[in-house]
């Protein structure tokens, strides 16, 4: 069975990357739209759900994409945003997310227009393991505003994709929504998701001049109340040079910890995150020790918190503290993992993004080694989806033979997780974090 959820999930990403193929898997046909002003027709939905009346939408013409992957609307950047990372929590367990803009684009046919659509990959980490992979698809419009043309969405649990629920592609399954005006006022409705019963989302704007607190002090940012096709709804809020910033729905919390290049910092990586990182890296591999633990402790002291984001100090503290007060080697080592991957996420403002990426890849080579020294199989069986997704990010940088032995040490990996030989696939994670020079 985890077999077969590894090939499928072969299929979907080679299917999602492409630059011309528009097919996506399930649902029904959406009715075409004419093209540009004529009027989008829009998917029944179902009754007593409370939408704003058509008087107050702004989306509800079809525009015209000349140059759609120029987005320069400040409130969706999207063709800016080269790596965000998101905080948070959920079901009461640690939520981080990883969006990153793709270097392909994918063509969409909607109406009478062939529209070269942005690829954005988001994917979701809850209690450390990956729980969700998208790729979202965006342009823009000639007149600002920014389009949401669809998802390529799994669900992943204990190393299985589970469900494929959310996966739409405009055209197709219905029309393209609106994910951005291109001048926002209060008062104005649009939805981010308009396809009953695969994705409804309707935001209605609030404010367009709230004061929030950044990464590194205050920005200006929109409060949007989203309605959802259950009658629920929740804050989300948007920020010029950041785009989606915060998200809030009953407790759980998704919000934007830092982002490439609004973020990025002239200044040198601090020695102090340098050794972070590779001390953490030390504990994972080889196990924790009184002085490693006081010597992660000081590398932390040492990083300069006025170039900290905010959100990160208390994440980054508590990840050393796990380390320091772990009382088995195990839990210290899984803890520095966590630890070093916030110590990449903090680097992205000093460097590369895609050179964070390659390190990453190196990092869950070792997350792969650990679950099987410890005989996860479901945890060896997630962490080859997440290297697997990780790909996607890294191959455009890797030279003809690093990307040869990517894909050789994947596919070796994929067998040995459906085959739940655990040392085989420990072997190919080292071979690919050597590929990786890590």
């Amino acid at each position: 069975m985890r077999r077969l959820a590894l090939l499928v999930a072969v299929s979907l990403l080679a299917g999602c990357t492409s630059d011309n193929d528009t097919g996506t898997p399930g649902g029904s046909s959406g009715a075409p739209s004419e093209g540009p002003g004529s009027t989008i027709e829009q998917p029944a939905l179902p009754s007593g759900v409370p939408v704003a009346p058509d008087s107050r939408r702004v989306d509800l013409t079809v525009p015209r994409f000349s140059h759609p992957t120029e987005v320069t609307n400040p409130l969706f950047p999207v063709s800016e945003q080269h790596s965000v990372v998101f905080v948070g929590h959920v079901d009461d367990k640690p939520f981080r997310t990883e969006v990153t803009l793709l270097p392909g684009t994918r063509l969409v046919d909607w109406g009478d227009q062939r529209i070269e659509t942005l690829v954005s990959q988001y994917t979701a980490y809850l209690g450390g393991r990956i729980q969700e992979v998208a790729y979202d698809l965006y342009a823009q419009a000639d007149d600002g505003s920014v389009w949401y043309f669809g998802e390529d969405v799994a669900d992943i649990e204990h190393g299985d994709i589970v469900t494929k629920e959310g996966t739409w592609l405009a055209g197709k399954d219905g029309p393209a929504q609106m994910i951005m005006p291109a001048d926002p006022s209060v008062g104005d409705v649009f939805r981010t998701e308009n396809i009953p019963g695969v994705a409804f989302e309707q935001v209605t704007v609030k404010s367009v001049d709230r004061r929030l607190a950044g990464p590194l002090g205050p920005i200006t940012g929109l409060v949007g109340q989203e309605l959802h096709e259950d009658g629920t709804t929740e804050l989300k809020q948007f920020a010029a040079g950041y785009g989606e910033f915060f998200t809030g729905d009953r407790g759980d919390v998704e919000a934007l910890a830092l982002a490439v290049p609004t973020d990025a910092s002239e200044r040198p990586l601090p020695a102090g995150l340098q050794r972070l990182y590779v001390d953490a890296r030390h504990v994972v591999r080889s196990g924790a020790t009184p002085a490693l633990g006081r010597r992660l402790a000081a590398d932390w002291f040492a990083v300069p918190r006025d170039d900290t984001p905010r959100l990160m100090v208390p994440a980054v503290t508590r990840a050393v503290t796990a380390v320091r007060r772990a009382r088995r080697q195990v839990i210290a080592r899984q803890a520095a993992v966590d630890l070093a991957l916030r110590a990449l996420d903090l680097q992205l403002r000093y460097r590369e993004p895609v050179d964070v990426d390659r390190d990453r890849v190196s990092l869950w080579c070792d997350q792969l080694v650990l679950d099987a020294q410890r005989h996860d199989a479901a945890g060896v069986s997630s962490d080859v989806f997440t290297l697997y997704y990780l790909r996607d990010r890294v191959q455009a940088s890797l030279g003809a033979a690093s990307a040869t032995d990517y894909n050789h040490q994947l596919g070796i990996l994929q067998e040995a997780a459906g085959d739940h030989d655990l040392p085989r696939a420990a072997g190919a994670a080292r071979s690919l974090r050597a590929a990786m020079g890590g």
